[in-house]
């Protein structure tokens, strides 16, 4: 997938605005892409299941894969 796939790729709430540690989810065939923000849609893209994708949300809020930042 690249920078003009068409996708509509939304920008994690947790990226900061200093282009650091960006991620981006887009809805792609009934599944859940993500990319890392700063390989400008070169680099690897993950797919998740809805619920798989529900079930990392999940893992990331309790806590299960480390230290997640205070809004």
């Amino acid at each position: 997938m690249s920078a003009s796939d068409g996708l509509r790729w939304r920008k994690s709430s947790f990226s900061g605005a200093n282009g650091g540690a960006c991620v981006e989810v887009a809805g792609y065939d009934g599944m859940i892409v993500v990319r890392d923000t700063k390989d400008q849609g070169r680099g690897p893209v993950q797919r998740y299941s809805p619920a798989g994708w529900r079930t990392f949300i999940a893992g990331v809020r309790d806590g299960r894969f480390g230290t997640v930042p205070t809004r």
